[in-house]
């Protein structure tokens, strides 16, 4: 049985011991006119006995998965002869790959080698055998933890008590994963930054002027050293994201103020779904916009006023971005606008303020610290765009202050650096971890600033 199939089961067994956990309840109660007899209501009876039931089995499942491959791996291997094992690393792990993808079928076992079909089909068996003994171990367990907490159902069991503490536990635990996660590619980012820091020093990385990480293959190739100041694309990168939020925060801010404070509500209910439309194409869709249209339009004009404009440039790119996205700051922006009390609004009209006095004077002060959420999550998704400035903006990495000439972007340098034939030890694969650390601490500059303004202006007006 495969996991998923595996799964289902385990949430029907799940299922089948909460009728029986309930029916258990209403059975010692001595019927629904004794209900009153038991600690908690009959389906809190129910739920307990679907969480013993799931919950350490689907536990089970997930543990054995995760240290099935790598068990697996290590007995094939040992069946292996001893030239095989003592091959280096990176040929064993090629050896690996290729037992792995013939037991999936991604290689024609006629094409194999004999020894390496031998071990595909040894890994194939141990696989079975792994998921046979999964299976009956899982539906075992969850069948006797059914049995088990069935029979302790009696009236004065705390069955209330004991789900919301599984569910805290359940809450903590998901917490727990989020920060665990975060915490991870923190490391594994910073990890393999050090490690082209090792190579680069730190200085010449923030401070130089000079972005060409073109590394050679072999020795005897030209190239064989690359630039790797980071200042080109970091200017470039904010550059984009400046022009974008030009266009999308006065754009988004004022629809938003439109939508909330003047428009009736037939214009409302017709502009803000057609507006958030623009949040839901896909951003190939405005790069080719921007190739095709915006692009050649400033080149055009640029030729027709006599000045020299890239047909790639950083004016298209932003002015394309910032289109795209409108809809966040108008549709967040709308949202914390509607959410300010309607008593501000009336106190200051019964003054005899005008409805843009109120406006500019109670709503938006009021709203600020949500709008401010919602231009930092614009920032964000501007800065971490990628398709439109690559058809857009090109990939010239030119320290430059003209809108109107060729750039790119941190996004685009870390895709483009880790595609191609390069070693991953090298230190032009290695620069895209270090391009991808100095965007992190960029956005969490970002992100405290942004803090620091929404709780002050929170505190003035709460």
């Amino acid at each position: 049985m495969n996991p998923l199939h595996l799964l289902i089961v385990l949430l029907l067994l799940s299922s089948a011991g909460y009728y029986i956990g309930r029916k258990k309840a209403f059975a010692v109660a001595g019927g629904a006119q004794g209900i009153q007899k038991l600690h908690s209501r009959p389906v809190y009876y129910g739920a307990l006995t679907a969480m013993w039931c799931g919950i350490p089995a689907i536990a089970v499942v997930a543990a054995w998965l995760a240290f099935e491959p790598s068990i697996i791996t290590g007995l094939v291997l040992n069946g292996l002869p001893d030239e095989i094992r003592s091959l280096p690393d990176g040929m064993l792990n090629l050896l690996v790959n290729d037992i792995r993808n013939l037991v999936d079928g991604n290689i024609v076992s006629a094409a194999s080698d004999p020894m390496i079909q031998q071990a595909a089909d040894r890994y194939a068996h141990l696989k079975l055998i792994s998921l046979t003994s999964l299976t009956i171990a899982s539906v075992s367990l969850s069948l006797l933890a059914l049995i088990f907490i069935r029979s302790r159902i009696v009236p004065n069991l705390r069955a209330r008590n004991q789900v919301e503490r599984i569910v805290r536990y359940l809450l903590i635990a998901c917490s727990m994963i989020a920060i665990f996660t975060t915490i991870g590619i923190i490391l594994s980012v910073l990890y393999e930054a050090i490690r082209f820091f090792q190579t680069v020093p730190v200085t010449d990385f923030l401070f130089g002027l000079k972005w060409s990480p073109q590394m050679a293959i072999r020795a005897d190739q030209v190239g064989s050293s690359g630039t790797f100041g980071a200042i080109p694309v970091l200017a470039g990168t904010l550059m984009i994201s400046m022009i974008s939020m030009a266009v999308a925060a006065p754009i988004g801010l004022m629809s938003a103020i439109y939508l909330s404070e003047y428009a009736n509500r037939r214009i409302r209910d017709m502009v803000k779904p057609l507006m958030e439309i623009l949040a839901g194409i896909p951003t190939v869709v405005y790069g080719f916009f921007a190739a095709l249209t915006v692009a050649p339009f400033f080149r055009d004009t640029g030729d027709f006023l006599g000045l020299s404009i890239s047909s790639e440039s950083a004016m298209a790119a932003g002015l394309v971005m910032g289109v795209m996205i409108i809809p966040f700051v108008s549709s967040l922006s709308d949202d914390v606008i509607n959410a300010v009390p309607q008593a501000l609004r009336d106190g200051a009209l019964a003054l005899g303020a005008t409805r843009s006095e109120t406006v500019r004077q109670v709503v938006i002060p009021a709203a600020f610290p949500g709008i401010v959420g919602s231009l930092l999550l614009a920032v964000s998704r501007a800065i971490g765009e990628t398709m439109i400035v690559v058809m857009a903006a090109g990939l010239s990495a030119n320290l430059t202050a003209n809108p109107f000439q060729a750039v790119t972007t941190v996004t685009v340098q870390i895709v483009t650096l880790l595609v191609g034939d390069q070693e991953f030890d090298s230190p032009k694969t290695l620069a895209a971890f270090a391009l991808g650390l100095l965007l992190f601490l960029v956005t969490l500059a970002l992100n405290v600033i942004a803090l620091v303004v929404v709780r002050k202006y929170r505190e003035q007006y709460e």
